[in-house]
């Protein structure tokens, strides 16, 4: 298998393992049931997957070292804080957030800084990923405040930009994986 093709493989199990995270979280608050706690699984899988896509799709062996020691210092640091915190796992949790998505910030940012001499390759997914993991952080990081707002105002306009911002994503993916789709399809001749 091609460096591409299991790159592409490992980004539509990101796809798979959100939607599936997502639908769960759906399903958990249309029957009234509190689903705080899969925002952990959302941010520590994600944190992990894309640290494997970009692992993968980084070509510079600095920037794939520091991912190396970026991973599991990250998991490590967040297995010591719920050690040390285990009632933050029922609320968002500030610092998990912060530190699952900043280190996600920074390999997009590495990956379009390599981009600038290369091939365009995965650029609108990066570009995806980089609005929606700024935009999304910024909105996890504001959760606990925004479940203490009286009022639903604030709370709706903050997550309908969530929403917005991931109707954004979705799309850049859609532009780059469209031109692939045509690649696959089997000649009708």
């Amino acid at each position: 298998m091609s460096k591409k093709a299991k790159t592409y493989k490992v980004f539509a199990f990101y796809l798979l393992i959100m939607a599936i995270i997502q639908i769960a979280s759906l399903v958990t608050s249309k029957l009234k049931i509190h689903n705080i706690f899969l925002t952990h699984f959302y941010f520590v899988t994600q944190f992990l997957i894309l640290s494997y896509f970009y692992f993968l799709l980084l070509i510079d062996l600095k920037q794939k070292l520091l991912i190396k020691i970026i991973t599991p210092l990250v998991i490590t640091s967040l297995i010591i804080y719920y050690y040390n915190y285990p009632l933050d796992f029922y609320i968002f949790n500030p610092f998990e957030i912060f530190i699952t998505s900043l280190p996600l910030v920074i390999y997009t940012t590495f990956h379009l800084y390599n981009l600038l001499n290369q091939d365009k390759k995965f650029y609108y997914i990066n570009l995806g990923l980089l609005i929606y993991l700024f935009g999304s952080t910024l909105v996890f990081l504001t959760g606990n405040l925004l479940l203490l707002i009286d009022g639903n105002y604030v709370f709706d306009i903050i997550w309908s930009f969530n929403e917005y911002i991931y109707v954004v994503y979705q799309l850049l993916i859609l532009k780059d994986i469209y031109p692939l789709s045509k690649q696959w399809r089997p000649s009708l001749k």
